[in-house]
């Protein structure tokens, strides 16, 4: 979509990003084909379908931001705020918009798909912290000793891309809870000098944090799914969702 608007061809997917959206697809698939076959009457598949597509439509999302901020980042060439035209500052303007709506879409994204796995898995998270994250998620398999292959998969890619992950998530949290996430190297700088004249931060160095947590984010989704529809595939997920006489939903893996 943002593509468009900004005269760009279409996106292809490819690579860790098609793979991504290949395993979603396929398990999103599999999921409406038994919701057909069976009553569904605690509506498990419906609700993992939604969800899973919901996962889809996010990392669509996380990687048209990316990209669109890229693409303003392009037309930023001063280094200091008050060296800018006025339709350089628009520029900047909107490269800051889409590069905070892409740190703040990388958490939103990983918090979905823990919401899936606990679901999926039966993890019961909720039990450890109320309102959990992706993090805590990864931690609850751990903890439960419980498919551990796939445990040590994401927690592996976590590692690899610790630094990037690190450096969004103190400027989501300052964006969120502080001051605008951009304002803070201001910040810093009238500390050293109050009359100084403010230099742009490092708008090459946090496009790549986010693009380095966007393929994160693709390779987490790609080893989830993969190993969701392996699972899927030997019928002990489908078999865990199938309506008991309870109507509960327990896991038996």
């Amino acid at each position: 979509m943002l593509r468009i608007l900004l005269g760009e061809p279409p996106r292809e997917n490819s690579g860790v990003l098609a793979e991504a959206m290949d395993n979603m697809a396929r398990l999103a698939s599999m999921l409406r084909k038994d919701m057909n076959l069976h009553e569904d009457r605690n509506h498990e598949y419906r609700k993992l379908e939604i969800w899973t597509r919901g996962l889809i439509s996010s990392l669509d999302e996380l990687e048209q931001s990316w990209f669109a901020a890229a693409f303003f980042r392009k037309s930023v060439v001063a280094g200091y705020m008050d060296d800018m035209s006025p339709m350089e500052q628009g520029e900047y303007a909107r490269y800051v918009y889409f590069y905070k709506d892409g740190f703040i879409r990388v958490f939103s994204l990983l918090d979905k798909l823990g919401t899936v796995l606990n679901s999926l898995y039966d993890l019961n998270t909720s039990k450890v912290k109320a309102h959990f994250s992706y993090f805590t998620v990864l931690r609850q398999f751990h903890l439960l000793k419980q498919h551990t292959e796939l445990a040590n998969e994401l927690e592996g890619i976590k590692h690899s891309y610790r630094e990037p992950l690190e450096n969004l998530r103190k400027r989501r949290n300052a964006e969120i809870h502080y001051m605008n996430a951009e304002m803070q190297d201001d910040l810093w700088q009238r500390h050293q000098g109050l009359h100084d004249r403010i230099h742009l931060e490092d708008l090459d160095s946090h496009l790549e944090d986010l693009k380095q947590s966007l393929e994160m984010a693709c390779k987490t989704l790609a080893a989830a799914f993969r190993y969701s529809n392996e699972q899927w595939h030997k019928s002990k997920i489908a078999a865990n969702l199938k309506p008991r006489p309870s109507s509960s939903v327990k896991s038996s893996l």
